[in-house]
C-alpha cells in the first residue's frame, strides 16, 4: 500500500496540565440512547412505528432517562412515533425524550409542534463546524458559520418561552467537532451559550462529537479536556460527547473524555449506528460494571434485550461481540477451559466474594447468561474442557489420570468430522469407547460372596467370585477369592486367561444423589509387557462396576 502518502496525521493538542491520564472513572455519566434516531437512520430497512413502540419501551426497561428518539421534522415516521409516545403517555415521568433539528427555521417549528405536550424534552439542534464541511460543502467562513448556531439557538429559546414548558431543554452539538479547529469550536459555543442565556439553573448542553473518529482516543481526550479548561461559566454547561467508530476505538474514546471531563455519553446498543457505528453503550456501561462502577443501566437480561433489538432493527450482533456474542462466554483451547473449569470450582471461596474466574472478566449470570455453554469442544480442545462438560452436563467425574485418554478419543473424532462436538456426542463418545465395549471379552456371569461368616474379616481370602468371561477363542470360566471383588476377578482372570497384568489406579463416584443413582468405575491397567490401558464400567452395583471398568480396560489393550 503506497498511497499512504495522500493522509496526513491528526494534529497534537496544544494542552498544559492534562490531568485526564491520572484520572479514574469512579460513577456513570448521564447516558443518552441514539438507537432510534442515529441508529434508525442508518438501517437499511428503517423501523416502523411500532417497532420504534417497541425499542422505546426496552430503553426505558434498561434505565436510560434521556432517549433521541429521532427527528420528526425529517419525515412523516418519525413525526408520527413522536406524536405516539407523548399523545399514548408511553413516556414515564422520569424519561426526557431528545428530538434532532437542523438550524432552519422551519425544520425548529416543525419540531416544537412534534414535542408540543411533552413533560420532559431535549431540543438537540446541529450545524457543522468543520474546516472541510466550510469550505466544501457550505462554502461559508466562520462567522457565517457561527451566525447559524446563533440563529438556531435564539429561535429555540423564543419557542421554548413561548410554550411555557420548563421542561424543555437544549442541547447544541457543533457538527464534526473532531474537524473543527478547537478554538474556533469553543467561540461558536460560548456564543451559543450566550443565545440560549445558559446559567447554572437553566444549563445547556454541549455535544463535541466525534462525528468522524479521526485521531487516537487519548488525543479526543486532550481535546475536551482543553475545552473543559478554556469554557467560560463551566457550572452552566453538561459536557456531552457522541463517538462514532471510524477506526474502532468509539468505547475507548468515550471512556478518556469522561476521566477528561465530560458529563454525559450519547451512544446505542451493540453500537449501531452510521458507517462503523457508534459508541456501543452496552459495552463501556458493563466496562464499568467489571470496575465494580455502578453503570446506573440495568443489562442483567442481555438475551432478552439482544432479542428485541435484533427483531427491531433486523441487524445481527456479531457472535464475538464484547459481553453480548453468543461465543463470548465460551472457550475452545484446551488450556482455557482446564483454567475456567477451576476457576469456577474455586470460586465459592474467592476472598470477599469478588469474582475470579480465569478468562471470564464477568460473570456470566451477572447478564441474564448460564455456564451451559463456557466449554465447548473441537479439535483445539484439551482434557479439562472434555472433563468439565462430561461432569457438568452427566455427572461423570473422570479422574485425572484418565483424562489424557479420553481427550485423545474426542480430539480424533473432532479432527476427523473437523466439527464442533456437541455435549451429547461426547457422552456418546464416551459410552462407545469405554462402557459398550463387548470384544474380545465379555462378562455372561459373575456372583460374588463373602465366604467368612466374620464380616470384620479383612485378609486377602474375604471375598469369593466365581465368574464366567467370553473371549473370541473359549470361554474363561474361574473361581477365586481376594480381599474384596475387584482383587479376586484379577487374580482369577490372571491365571486362567494367561494375560498378567495389575491395578495401577482405581476411582469410583456415583452418578447422581438418589438411592437408585448408578456407580461408575474407572480403571488404568499395566500389562507385564509394558502395555497400559484405561477403562470404565457403569452398574448400580459399584463391585460389578468396577469389574465391568476392568473388562473395558482389557479390551481397549493394543
Amino acid at each position: 500500500m503506497k498511497n499512504y502518502k495522500k493522509y496526513a496525521p491528526y494534529p497534537l493538542v496544544a494542552i498544559s496540565g492534562r490531568s485526564w491520564p491520572d484520572k479514574t472513572i469512579t460513577r456513570a455519566p448521564i447516558w443518552c440512547s441514539v438507537d432510534l434516531r442515529d441508529g434508525n437512520q442508518a438501517l437499511p430497512v428503517p423501523m416502523s412505528v411500532d417497532e420504534k413502540v417497541a425499542m422505546f419501551q426496552l430503553l426505558v426497561s434498561i434505565g436510560f432517562k434521556e432517549i433521541e428518539v429521532g427527528f420528526p421534522s425529517a419525515s412523516a415516521t418519525e413525526y408520527a412515533f413522536t406524536r405516539r409516545l407523548i399523545d399514548g403517555n408511553l413516556i414515564p415521568d422520569d424519561v426526557t425524550i431528545q428530538v434532532l433539528t437542523q438550524a432552519r427555521e422551519h425544520l425548529i417549528r416543525r419540531t416544537f409542534d412534534a414535542i408540543s405536550g411533552a413533560k420532559n424534552a431535549i431540543v438537540h439542534l446541529y450545524n457543522s463546524t468543520s474546516t472541510l464541511q466550510r469550505d466544501v460543502v457550505f462554502r461559508k467562513n466562520r462567522e457565517e458559520i457561527k451566525a447559524i448556531a446563533i440563529e438556531g439557538t435564539g429561535l429555540v429559546r423564543r419557542l421554548r418561552d413561548e410554550s411555557g414548558n420548563t421542561g424543555i431543554r437544549y442541547e447544541y452539538s457543533p457538527e464534526s467537532f473532531t474537524g473543527t479547529e478547537l478554538d474556533y469550536a469553543l467561540d461558536v459555543c460560548h456564543a451559543v451559550m450566550e443565545s440560549w442565556g445558559a446559567s447554572v439553573d437553566d444549563k445547556i448542553i454541549l455535544n463535541l462529537p466525534s462525528t468522524v473518529e479521526m485521531s487516537q482516543p487519548n488525543i479526543y481526550a486532550d481535546r475536551i479536556e482543553w475545552f473543559c479548561q478554556h469554557i467560560k461559566n463551566r457550572g452552566a454547561v453538561l459536557i456531552s460527547v457522541h463517538a462514532h467508530n471510524d477506526r474502532g476505538t468509539a468505547v475507548a474514546t468515550a471512556e478518556l473524555a469522561l476521566m477528561a471531563g465530560a458529563d454525559r455519553v450519547e451512544g446505542a446498543l451493540f453500537g449501531n449506528g452510521e458507517r462503523c457505528g457508534n459508541m456501543d453503550i452496552v459495552t463501556m456501561a458493563l466496562n464499568l460494571f467489571t470496575q465494580g462502577v455502578d453503570p446506573e443501566l440495568n443489562f442483567s437480561d442481555l438475551p432478552r434485550i439482544r432479542e428485541v433489538y435484533q427483531r427491531c432493527t433486523r441487524m445481527d450482533i456479531h457472535s464475538r461481540h464484547p459481553y453480548s456474542g453468543e461465543l463470548v462466554y465460551t472457550a475452545f483451547s484446551g488450556s482455557h477451559q482446564d483454567a475456567i473449569s477451576k476457576g469456577m470450582k474455586a470460586q465459592p471461596s474467592s476472598p470477599g466474594g469478588l469474582w475470579a474466574v480465569p478468562y471470564l472478566p464477568i460473570d456470566p449470570q451477572d447478564v441474564g447468561c448460564t455456564y451451559e455453554a463456557i466449554v465447548r469442544i473441537n479439535s483445539q480442545s484439551g482434557k479439562g474442557g472434555v472433563a468439565y462438560v462430561l461432569e457438568k452436563d452427566y455427572g461423570v467425574q473422570i479422574p485425572k489420570w484418565m483424562q489424557p485418554d479420553f481427550a485423545e478419543a474426542v480430539q480424533g473424532v473432532a479432527d476427523t468430522t473437523g466439527n464442533e462436538l456437541s455435549p451429547d456426542q461426547i457422552h456418546e463418545i464416551f459410552h462407545s469407547e469405554y462402557i459398550k465395549l463387548k470384544e474380545p471379552f465379555a462378562i455372561k456371569k459373575c456372583q460374588i460372596r463373602w465366604d467368612d461368616k466374620d464380616l470384620e474379616r479383612n485378609d486377602e481370602e474375604a471375598t469369593a467370585i466365581t465368574a464366567i468371561v467370553q473371549s473370541k477363542e473359549r470361554e474363561l470360566s474361574f473361581e477365586a477369592q481376594g480381599n474384596g471383588p475387584l482383587d479376586a476377578f484379577v487374580k482369577g482372570f490372571v491365571k486362567e486367561s494367561g494375560l498378567d497384568f495389575s491395578i495401577d489406579e482405581f476411582s469410583e463416584h456415583a452418578i447422581g444423589r438418589s438411592a437408585k443413582a448408578l456407580a461408575i468405575a474407572y480403571i488404568k491397567i499395566s500389562c507385564a509387557d509394558g502395555r497400559i490401558s484405561f477403562g470404565a464400567g457403569i452398574d448400580s452395583n459399584i463391585s460389578l462396576a468396577s469389574i465391568k471398568a476392568t473388562v473395558s480396560a482389557l479390551n481397549r489393550l493394543q
